[in-house]
Order: structure tokens, then sequence, then C-alpha cells
């Protein structure tokens, strides 16, 4: 989402460091690109005014004039006010209260409400929740059902409601269905709008009022730009709302509303949706993403990601096994399988610290579709063609490559790689660095 607006802020500060020190002047012109720069990622105009404003007091003070590196105090001084008009840390969901406590998802149709609560759903239960899900939209075609399916397809448990059923009474009869059922958490997806309108904000109020929820977010597009944080300007003037999911991060939008929505409403970005499955559902790290747009990598959630997916265990027996060179096409399969719980290749090497600004990788689509021909191969070979890579020749790999669906070449390429790799794993083991290739993977 933020890859412009990245590009433009890494060629400004790489012409700030280029200046041995810096003057008033040539920190007023870096100044005037990165404001450009956040009005056409799509800021709001009094969100770029206060802090430009923030950062020029700074960067013109002793803290960066008085610097043996003043170019990178630039850096440092924006990437803090960047954290900070974000909202500067981490805000979780509030589930206090007397259980089954409530979370309220409100915004217009079409934003990703009845996803979101089945992505909420999946968190709640990571933290040791049990969530429960009401379908409370009676208005919008097969909104009740879709919750339904997802209920179904998390194993969660949904509310039975139907079309011909008062919202609030839903809400209210699903409370005490959940009480008795002994759930923890409900999960509220109420009606949306195509626009504000008086009739959906009573509505809402009413459900509110009744309920009490713990909190209330605002589930928001984050591809409606400017859209977005006028939507939640109204949201939060007529109900006060807790917090914000922007849905679509993932998306080609420009960004402006994750940067802007904290500033103009006082209420924090608590989950981010980055991507289609019912996983990707992050919470909202103004520190992490201020690193990301400013190019400096993401590893904290990177660490988290792998760490929900990697079994310790075969960890340390992987650890082993690496050590002694014994690193067969079989537990290479099993980490294929791990890093694709993980997420899409490319984002995970954005999140690398410095990987945003290396050129050959700028404009690096990793088709992930290549992991899965991988463990098709892999998958085709029998369990000592896996364990000794060797055996697969002539007529064993025609028969592989029939039976995953691929070709001889693919074959061939994988093995070669997959050889080198094993060569650059010896060569670590023996303590030597030099000569390792270009491919780290055998794809």
């Amino acid at each position: 989402m933020f890859e412009n607006l990245s590009d433009r802020l890494n060629a400004i500060f790489k012409k700030l460091k280029g200046h041995g020190k810096l003057t008033e002047n040539n920190i007023e012109e870096g100044l005037k690109e990165v404001r450009m720069a956040l009005l056409e990622a799509d800021v709001h105009y009094k969100v770029v005014k206060k802090f430009i404003g923030d950062i020029k007091e700074r960067a013109l003070g002793q803290e960066v004039m008085a610097s043996l590196t003043p170019g990178q105090q630039v850096v440092k001084i924006v990437n803090d006010e960047l954290t900070e008009l974000m909202g500067g840390r981490n805000e979780d969901l509030n589930l206090s209260g007397p259980v089954p406590v409530s979370v309220m998802l409100v915004g217009l149709q079409g934003s990703g409400k009845t996803t979101t609560a089945g992505k909420l759903s999946v968190l709640l239960r990571k933290w040791g929740r049990t969530p429960y899900l009401v379908p409370a939209d009676v208005y919008r075609p097969a909104a009740i059902d879709q919750l339904s399916k997802l209920g179904e397809q998390l194993n969660v448990p949904v509310y039975p409601s139907t079309v011909d059923m008062d919202p609030v009474r839903i809400c209210q009869d699903a409370r005490t269905t959940a009480h008795r059922e002994g759930f923890d958490t409900l999960l509220l997806d109420t009606a949306g709008r195509l626009h504000v309108d008086e009739k959906l904000m009573g509505e809402l109020c009413r459900i509110k009022e009744a309920l009490k929820p713990s909190d209330v977010l605002l589930v928001a597009d984050a591809m409606t730009g400017q859209d977005a944080v006028n939507i939640a300007k109204s949201f939060n003037d007529a109900l006060d709302i807790g917090g914000v999911v922007l849905t679509k991060m993932d998306g080609d939008a420009r960004g402006g509303a994750a940067i802007s929505i904290k500033s103009i409403t006082d209420k924090p970005i608590k989950f981010i949706g980055v991507g289609e499955t019912l996983r990707d559902l992050e919470p909202f790290h103004p520190d992490r993403m201020s690193s990301r747009i400013l190019g400096m990598g993401d590893v904290l959630t990177m660490i988290e990601k792998a760490q929900s997916v990697v079994d310790e265990k075969k960890a340390a027996e992987l650890e082993k096994k690496l050590r002694k060179s014994e690193f067969t096409l079989e537990d290479f399969r099993d980490q294929m399988v791990q890093i694709r719980k993980m997420g899409s290749l490319s984002d995970l090497i954005k999140m690398i610290p410095g990987m945003g600004n290396v050129k050959q990788l700028k404009n690096l689509e990793v088709d992930d579709r290549e992991l899965v021909r991988i463990e098709a191969i892999i998958n085709s070979m029998t369990p000592q063609e896996r364990q000794q890579h060797t055996l697969v020749k002539g007529s064993r790999r025609k028969r592989i490559a029939k039976g995953s669906g691929t070709s001889v070449q693919d074959i061939n390429k994988l093995l070669k790689n997959y050889t080198q790799v094993m060569k650059v794993i010896k060569q670590i083991n023996k303590g030597g660095m030099r000569g390792i290739g270009r491919n780290m993977l055998p794809f």
C-alpha cells in the first residue's frame, strides 16, 4: 500500500544524507518534498501541515544541527513523528466488563464487517477466548448466511438470526444464549448502508445502549482514502467508537487513511486487514508501520508470524539436521508449508530491514504458486526419494512430473537448486561464507 510513499521518502532522505552538513535551506527544501509526498499519498492536509511543522521545529533545533550525522537524525525525527501521528503505540481490543462481553462492529456496507467478524473470531480463539458470532444485519441480502457459513468454516458458533427479527432483540437474545452456553465474547455484525444516514445511526445507537459493548470497532475500507477518514469522523461523532479496523491494507491504495485517522478522530487503528484469508488480520502497531513506510522493515511482525506457525520441537530437530548437513527434500517441503502459512513471500521480504530499498528486489514479484508446485513435486516422490534425492533420475523424473502436474524441467530445476543449497549449508557448517550463491532457496 505505501510503496509509492516509501519510494518518494527514501529518495528525499537519500538526498538529505548526501549533504555533509544540513542547512536551514536544504532542510526546508526536503520538508517541502515530504509535504508533497504525503499529500499525494492522500494524507489529510491539516494532518500534513501539523506533521511538517513538528518535524521542522525539531529538525532546525540543536537535535539535528549539532549531530555528527544530521541526515540520519532527520530520518529518525520523521520516524518518531510518523509513529506518534498514527497513535504512538498499539491499542488492544477492550474486553473488560461482565462476561459475556460484546464487541460491536459498525461501518458502511461493503467495508468488510462480516469478514472482519470471522477474522476477529480467529484472533480471539488464539487469545484463549470463546467467541460467539451474532448476525445483526437483517437488511443486506445473504448477510446472515455469509456469517453462518464463516462460522461453520471456522467451527465458531453463530446465533441463528432471521431477517424478520429486530436487530436489537437479536443482540439481546444472543447475549442470553452466550451466557447460558458459556461463550465469553459476542461479535456483533451490525447493518451498514451505502452512506451515513439517521436511520442507520439510530439503530446502532439502540444496539449500543442495549448491549453496552466493551468496544465499538469501525470497519473502514482503506481503499477509499480520505472518505475513510470522513466516515470514521461521522461514526465517532454519533457512537463514540473505541477504535478502527482498516481493511484491504494489502491493496494499492495510497495509505493516507492509515496516517490520518488517529489525528482527525483521536481514535486508534486497532487492527488492519492484510489479505483475503481468515487469518489475515493483524494488530496495528504504529511504530512498525512507520518502519515499513520508511523502508526499515518490520522484524517484530515477521517474528510473530513465524512464532504463530513454527513447531518448536520440529524447529529444534531441523537445526540438528542442518548442522549435520542432513537437510532432505522432505524437510524442505515441511518448511515450505510453514512459510506459506506466514503469508506472501513478497510481503515477508519487505519486512527484512533494508530489503525494501534494494533495487533488484524493488519490483520483485515472488509467485507464491511456485511453492505449491514445489510441494506437489516433493509429494509425488516416494519416501525414499525424498530422503535420497540422488535416486531421482530418468524415468523417475518423468513419473514425478506426471504425478505433480509439472514438467521434467521443473524437477531438474528443483534438484539442481536443492544441490546448490546443500553445498551452501555444508560450507556454513565448515565456517566458510565465501562462494555462497544467489539461490538460497531451491526455486
